[in-house]
């Protein structure tokens, strides 16, 4: 038996499991939404439910605790995005900053509700090279439902293309029986 044994392990590290769960927290803070496994998004909830929590609250001790947390990274959505300045090198020298936009947008967004902000919504589907569960973890209030983003791997479409490939090539290959001919 495994007593007084919690949490989710994640096949990594300590550091690395934090890394992890900072940059999902992140992401999803962020964008309001993303995909990801479910037992990734099961141990990443607490976390963003805390972090709101604190949002709610608003003064200077609850601020610090979330840049504690998180850190206060540059808020990129997409590549282009206008409001961040790049260098010449491509490098993000300043940007709207994530802690802010919590504090200013995501917490009064909860104001009236005492808890539940997130929920993990299941996609059906499964990822190819480990067949994981793969969720939507999205806040509440966006009734809409998932909004699933992005290019889903091509692989499997790949593969039946070669095979067809393949067996076409093996049938020209395959010398053809000669036609009977008619008897004289």
């Amino acid at each position: 038996m495994h007593h007084r044994i919690a949490g989710f392990k994640l096949g990594r590290d300590a550091e690395h499991r934090l890394a992890l769960r900072r940059n999902l927290a992140i992401a999803l803070l962020t964008h309001g939404q993303i995909t990801t496994t479910l037992q990734k998004a099961k141990s990443v909830q607490p976390l963003v439910e805390k972090l709101i929590t604190l949002a709610k609250r608003g003064d200077l001790t609850s601020r610090r605790r979330v840049i504690r947390a998180i850190g206060d990274p540059i808020m990129v959505k997409f590549d282009e995005d206008p409001d961040v300045n790049r260098n010449r090198f491509g490098e993000i020298e300043s940007g709207p900053r994530l802690v802010k936009h919590v504090f200013d947008v995501v917490g009064p967004r909860f104001r009236d509700r005492n808890g539940g902000y997130t929920r993990v919504v299941r996609l059906g589907k499964h990822r190819i090279g480990d067949a994981g569960d793969l969720v939507v973890l999205q806040f509440v209030g966006e009734e809409t439902g998932p909004q699933v983003a992005g290019q889903y791997s091509r692989r499997r479409q790949k593969a039946n293309r070669r095979m067809e490939f393949a067996a076409k090539l093996r049938k020209a290959a395959t010398p053809a029986a000669p036609a009977p001919t008619p008897a004289e």
